[in-house]
């Protein structure tokens, strides 16, 4: 008999879409968890400016080329996924687990705290995400009253979008945790450790918070993707990771002005970036039949 985890696994394997995305996403981070290696192997350095090497062709040592300063391409867009898989992923895990937090207190305690921190997600969905993002990226952080050990900090943009966009994108998890939770709260297991005197932290931790695991994974990985993307457009404005750290966004923010002249270095780290946001919505989606038995069965005949 299958365990509970190679079902999931066929399940899932049933989805196409969702198992070449999965695919792809495994050898996008292999890669890009592999440039120090190709950066060594090709004795090349990513951040090494030549300016006798501009807009170089394809070769041995340079496999896409260079870019307008004579940087390896492949190795600036390789670093460049790091950080980009690398704030998609951990902004979506901080939203999905305050989300988690939020949901899960909404809809088992009820009441006037269930109708506060629903209508405080209210408001944050109600308030335009991009301009929100914008000025919360804008702001001098030297104003605020942080150490200037902080705000001097090489990666002090990179923190900062990791909480900017994670602040923002908890809303939906809530939401999807607090419904839920409505649900699981009256269900006999629930009932039956409240009538055995359980405290209502233990009935929210061991009871209800392990059959939210589903709903919880489904929605982290459909985040991510977006995620990626708002990282994406704040980088390309000029307000998220802030050069010389490479990421697609602000790659792509450097090759604006070069489009006619040098159009692959706008093309790669668009494609990686439309690419990736895809295979994470598609492996949402592929998660979503396979964690409800119910549709498999159709999922894998339509797909």
């Amino acid at each position: 008999m299958a365990s509970p985890s190679q079902l999931l696994l066929q399940r899932f394997s049933r989805h196409r879409m969702a198992f070449a995305s999965a695919t792809l996403l495994v050898i996008l981070v292999v890669l890009t968890a592999m440039a120090p290696l190709f950066e060594r192997v090709l004795a090349v350095s990513s951040s090494e400016v030549d300016l006798f090497n501009r807009f170089a062709a394809p070769n041995i040592r340079n496999l896409l080329g260079t870019d307008e300063l004579g940087r390896d391409l492949l190795l600036r867009l390789l670093y460049g996924g790091q950080i980009s898989l690398f704030v998609g992923i951990t902004a979506a895990l901080i939203a999905s687990t305050m989300g988690t937090a939020i949901g899960l207190l909404a809809g088992y305690v009820g009441g006037r705290l269930d109708g506060f921190l629903m209508r405080l997600t209210d408001g944050v969905i109600a308030l335009p995400l991009l301009p929100l993002l914008i000025v919360l990226a804008a702001l001098d952080l030297s104003k605020l009253g942080l150490p200037d050990t902080l705000v001097n900090s090489e990666n002090v943009s990179f923190y900062r979008i990791i909480l900017i966009v994670s602040l923002a994108g908890w809303t939906t998890t809530a939401r999807l945790v607090r419904a839920s939770t409505l649900s699981l709260r009256e269900q006999d297991f629930v009932l039956a450790a409240r009538a055995q005197g359980c405290s209502d932290l233990r009935i929210m931790m061991r009871h209800i918070l392990p059959n939210l695991t589903s709903p919880v994974i489904v929605a982290t990985s459909l985040s991510v993707g977006n995620i990626i993307l708002l990282e994406s457009v704040l980088s390309f404005l000029g307000l998220g990771i802030q050069p010389p750290t490479p990421s697609w966004g602000n790659l792509l923010t450097n090759a604006q002005e070069l489009i006619w002249e040098s159009p692959e270095l706008a093309f790669y780290p668009g494609i990686l970036i439309f690419l990736t946001v895809i295979a994470f919505n598609f492996v949402g989606d592929g998660l979503q039949d396979a964690l409800n038995p119910r549709t498999g069965k159709h999922v894998s005949s339509t797909t």
